[in-house]
């Protein structure tokens, strides 16, 4: 019997269109159907997908992925990671869109299906709630979500618009006990818990610092002080689809003296140490591993081979779901892309902001007024 009852509110790409849309047609078992040429915006399709054919349904459960980290690609959405694993029971799905809904019905064969995600909640009284609709709904839904006892929450990045939207999910899942992990994003690979395995274990001696092209939760999961202040310089205006987030040089100060240099054109991430280096290349090589070490030519820095697991792209999804259950079951204290983490980045992105503005002046942390925030692609 299963251990714990899950729901999705908001079934659209993350939530379950991708797992039957054409977007991941080199899926095993996927039947490849035409794109939908009226569709428009960076990767959106139309819910016309959801008439075509779409991948058998036992595609995934033919090999748990989750169990053998470096052989990934697998389940992309949320409906699909939830009903990969047996110790969880996809009972129940709300979402506004009637088509989205009877679709979702007829694959994972639920009839508890909703139109109003409030409703869900206080009724099912589920131990799981993934929520991935646009942003403006996820802190609402959150703290919702706690008041009707879920014991765990997954939603889409970015988690809220504002600082005070942040702390509310941040406050009301801590208080509860309830752990939040945000988006679907490469860091909650396993091969992330075994590059902080290696920095903890003085693999490249004492940190000096590390470098990135902007704050993201990823870069904040090494970062074990609380951010103090920052700097930034060079912030360019928003993007034409409405993305806001600092786009220039800067620099993040922890109040354990950790830091962190955000440079246009860095690595996803590198933290160097007093005897070597590690760099993290996103769709290249993955994780690289620099040691110092005594050779016949003298002491040189020399790539070391990763220790596994390796990071292979996709699967973020099963990885951000392995998170929760190990928090549920007490093998992990918090998600590799936690709330707190992923509110500390955000923070971090506007206070840069706010320095860029003012001439590159020194800004202290955290930021009085919880009422700034950022804005995001429109189609988030």
């Amino acid at each position: 019997m299963a251990k714990y009852r899950a729901g999705i509110i908001g079934l659209g790409w993350m939530g379950f269109l991708y797992a039957i849309a054409d977007r991941y047609r080199s899926t095993p078992g996927f039947t490849p159907m035409k794109s939908n040429k009226d569709a428009t915006g960076p990767g959106q399709y139309s819910t016309d997908d959801v008439d075509r054919p779409t991948p058998r349904l036992d595609v995934h459960r033919t090999f748990h992925y989750h169990d053998h980290p470096g052989l990934e690609n697998s389940a992309q959405t949320h409906s699909e990671a939830l009903w990969d694993r047996p110790e969880v029971d996809l009972v129940a799905g709300a979402e506004r869109d009637q088509k989205r809904l009877k679709a979702f019905g007829e694959r994972y064969g639920i009839e508890t299906l909703y139109t109003d995600a409030v409703e869900m909640l206080r009724q099912e009284k589920l131990d799981i709630v993934t929520i991935s609709t646009n942003v403006s709904g996820r802190a609402y839904l959150t703290c919702i979500a706690v008041e009707c006892g879920a014991k765990a929450i997954m939603t889409d990045y970015p988690m809220a618009h504002t600082l005070q939207e942040c702390d509310r999910m941040v406050n009301t899942c801590a208080e509860a006990g309830v752990p939040l992990s945000v988006g679907a994003l490469i860091g909650n690979h396993p091969a992330f818990a075994k590059a902080k395995e290696l920095v903890q274990g003085h693999a490249i001696g004492d940190v000096v610092s590390m470098e990135a092209p902007r704050p993201e939760s990823m870069v904040m999961y090494f970062v074990d002080g609380a951010p103090a202040w920052v700097a930034g310089t060079g912030d360019r205006p928003p993007s034409v689809s409405g993305k806001d987030r600092f786009d220039g040089q800067g620099m993040m100060v922890s109040t354990k003296g950790e830091v962190v240099h955000f440079r246009t054109g860095a690595p996803h991430l590198r933290i160097t140490g007093t005897s070597g280096e590690m760099l993290f290349y996103h769709r290249t090589n993955g994780w690289q591993l620099w040691q110092d070490i005594d050779t016949l030519a003298g002491r040189r820095r020399v790539e070391m081979p990763w220790p596994a697991p390796l990071l292979i792209e996709g699967s973020r999804t099963i990885y951000m779901l392995q998170d929760i259950l190990d928090c549920l079951d007490g093998r992990l204290d918090e998600p590799k892309l936690s709330g707190r983490r992923t509110a500390m980045a955000i923070e971090v992105d506007v206070a840069l902001k706010q320095s860029s503005s003012s001439g590159g002046e020194r800004v202290e942390l955290p930021l009085k007024d919880r009422s700034l925030g950022l804005s995001y692609d429109w189609f988030r």
